[in-house]
Formats: structure tokens, sequence, C-alpha cells
């Protein structure tokens, strides 16, 4: 079991989803609270003050972007989607209204606690209020003082507007970014609808740090939504 005790709220009304979430969380030594609605899940939410949010899209009482609009009026807690809803425009809405991430039902277990410990570490690198200087994924290294790149110990050299876009990617390791976030981050506003200069830039991007570009282990693709760099410091 591990030493991890973070309180998880799991918004969810389907009793064997719940059943399912619960032994899984619970033998990994989270705490858990469970709400079948949005309005019981906001008010948990409040009390609670829990470190990850589970948040089913098809509540009885309202939809879980409505829950995920109002909890990011006043919190930055990651939100995880749980969902069975397959359609990009879902999951595009849901991760534009404020959500960190978006898992389609059915899901492993082994997918769902990796996404959770990874959103555990963008709270608290966001709670510390710095960002570390140097990144290190496996054998990629960035220094973000310097803005160097490093493969393997050997320098790449970057674009400008590659590296913004690295270092968009770095700062939400590990997260799903739509295109539309990242065009708006890296372009401006005048651009958000340029989709195909993100995919340009992105091809580029994995053919100076993929060792195979068809096959990335960082740089992923979300068909349809974004995009999302692959984060396990254990790689």
């Amino acid at each position: 079991m591990a030493d991890a005790k973070e309180l998880i709220l799991l918004i969810e009304d389907e009793p064997q989803m719940r059943r399912f979430l619960r032994i899984t969380l619970q033998a990994q030594g989270y705490r858990l609270v469970e709400s079948e609605t949005g309005n019981d899940g906001l008010i948990q939410a409040a009390s609670r003050n829990p470190d990850v949010v589970l948040l089913d899209l098809g509540l009885p009482d309202m939809d879980g972007l409505e829950v995920t609009g109002r909890l990011r009026e006043w919190a930055s807690t990651p939100i995880i989607v749980i969902s069975a809803r397959e359609q990009e425009r879902d999951k595009v809405k849901a991760l534009d209204a404020g959500a960190d991430d978006y898992l389609t039902k059915p899901f492993s277990a082994g997918e769902l606690l990796a996404r959770i410990r990874v959103a555990l570490r963008h709270a608290a690198r966001q709670r510390m209020g710095r960002q570390e200087p140097v990144f290190t994924l496996g054998n990629l290294r960035v220094d973000l003082a310097q803005r160097q790149v490093f493969l393997d110990d050997k320098e790449v050299h970057l674009t400008p507007i590659e590296y913004k876009l690295l270092s968009v990617l770095i700062r939400h390791a590990g997260k799903v970014i739509t295109h539309r976030q990242l065009l708006l981050e890296v372009w401006g506003p005048a651009h958000v609808s340029e989709v195909q200069y993100l995919r340009v830039y992105m091809t580029q991007l994995r053919h100076k740090l993929e060792a195979d570009p068809a096959r990335p282990r960082f740089l992923m693709n979300e068909p349809g939504i974004g995009y999302r760099l692959k984060y396990d410091p254990e790689m």
C-alpha cells in the first residue's frame, strides 16, 4: 500500500463504478469522499477541500460541465473527468471548462492512478509558486533559466516558437492541453483557430526530441483534442 493519504472526492452516480473506484483508491491509501449528485459534490468540495476531484459528466441533477465551471469559480483543485462520453467535443468542452484531465470509461486502474499522481504533483508545484529551474524526463533535460534543451546531454537547438511550445507543455506536464489553449498561449488570441500551425510545430518538436517520432515517448497526441507531455519521473 502506498503512503499517500490525500483526500479524493468522487462525484459519480453509478454504484458499480463507485465500488470499483472505492476499492482501487483505498487500496492505494487514498482517503475517499463520495457524492452521487453534482449539488452534493459541490457541497463536499467546499466543506472537505479535497486534493483531487474525480467527476462523472452524466449526473442526475446537473451536467458535469456545470459542476466543473462552478468549482473553477473558487477552487484550483485538480479535476479529472471520468465519463462514458467518447465524443471529442465533450472532451474539449470539459477541458476548456477547467478540467485537468479526461478519462473515457472503461479505463484501467493503473491509468487512473497514474493520472492522479500527475495531478497531485502538478498541484504541489503550483502551491510552491515556482517552477523547477531544470526539468528532467528520461533522457530529456530542459534548463528553463537558460532556455536550453538537452537530449542525452547533447544540446538540441529549438526555434523560439518550438521552445515556447515545449515550455508551455512542461508548465502543464501530465495535463491534456487543448489545441485552443496551446494556440492562445504560444501564438496569441488571433491564431486560436490555426490548428495546422500547431500540428506543424509539434511534428518538428517530435523529430528533434523523440527517438521515434511516429511512436513518441514524451509528446503525446490526444486526437481531436490537443496534446500532453507525458510526465513520469521514473522514465
